[in-house]
């Protein structure tokens, strides 16, 4: 994102080195990793069909090449949606606003002024929003992928004790509503997948950037759909929800009966109670569980745990 948003807004080619000093990940690598870094990156843009024009930055002179992207060659055309189509990418853009991707471009625009690169501000229209997340490991982990650097966390599945754990992160991916890391396990010698929200305290880098290298046509989002733990038996979850809410439950539902004082009672087929139950979680207040008692239960454990209060995995409503 950073080097396109380099190219996007320079109005003249800009030279390797310039690019080497504004666009973040690339100042404090060596020249080698420099090098690998910035023809792996140009190769994954033109994979995207972003087209990286290459041309001599005084025309008189053929001396050193630069780069840019032409916005009317970059932007899309003129896209038309419908109301559910529009509520989708409106729901999609919640996740694009990330306080540090700010703050590089803004730096790596100054430092274009600084070196005599006219800018125009106006192409970020075409880029913006910027992707991010609200999980306190979104950050860390995304830099240790775009830098090809090993990390450490300590990871707490529900019901299970707090592991650490050694990967080398692939890449990153929404699914089914979280952001997980995807990327090879040291400790079992295997490809993982790793929940964010899951990540207790902060990652830690257990490496030195550019050790390791993603294995060819790596899909992440693939991967994340293959990844994806197996289910529990499949059950049947019995609902109350209030009238207007739950959207997605009651596209899930195999029946919905109207009821009195504005809830409705949704049956609902599941696999995995964690599962399910931080699905529900997620609604609040306009979501009661009313069997089975195992996914009550897990329900009141999540939210005991996101209020701070003490947990009875064994407690009832």
């Amino acid at each position: 994102m950073n080097l396109v948003i380099c190219l996007l807004v320079a109005r003249t080619h800009v030279p390797k080195g310039r690019i080497r000093e504004v666009v973040e990940g690339y100042r404090d690598q060596s020249d080698e990793a420099f090098e690998k870094m910035f023809e792996r990156d140009k190769d994954e843009l033109r994979d995207l069909g972003i087209p990286i024009e290459v041309g001599h930055i005084d025309k008189g002179f053929e001396d050193e090449p630069g780069y840019r992207i032409r916005q009317a060659a970059f932007a899309l055309p003129e896209i038309r949606l419908d109301r559910d189509e529009a509520a989708v990418v409106g729901l999609a853009a919640r996740v694009w606003q990330n306080a540090s991707l700010a703050e590089a471009t803004s730096s790596a625009l100054v430092k274009l002024r600084a070196g005599g690169v006219s800018v125009d501000t106006d192409a970020l229209a075409v880029v913006e929003p910027q992707l991010g997340s609200q999980e306190a490991a979104f950050d860390p982990l995304w830099h240790a992928v775009v830098s090809r650097t090993p990390v450490e966390f300590d990871y707490q599945r529900p019901g299970a004790g707090t592991m650490t754990r050694h990967l080398q992160p692939w890449g990153m991916s929404s699914w089914h509503g979280h952001w997980y890391v995807v990327g090879h396990d040291l400790d079992r010698g295997a490809v993982r997948m790793f929940r964010l929200s899951r990540v207790v305290g902060t990652v830690r880098k257990a490496g030195k950037p550019e050790s390791y290298t993603v294995p060819e046509g790596t899909d992440i989002r693939e991967l994340s759909r293959t990844l994806e733990a197996a289910p529990d038996a499949t059950d049947d979850a019995l609902l109350r929800v209030r009238a207007g809410a739950g959207v997605a439950l009651r596209r899930q539902a195999s029946s919905v009966t109207t009821g009195t004082e504005g809830w409705d009672r949704l049956t609902v087929a599941f696999a995995g109670v964690w599962s399910m139950a931080e699905q529900i979680v997620s609604y609040g207040a306009d979501v009661i569980v009313e069997e089975p008692e195992s996914l009550r239960d897990a329900v009141i454990s999540s939210l005991r745990r996101l209020a701070g209060a003490p947990v009875d995995e064994g407690a009832n409503a």
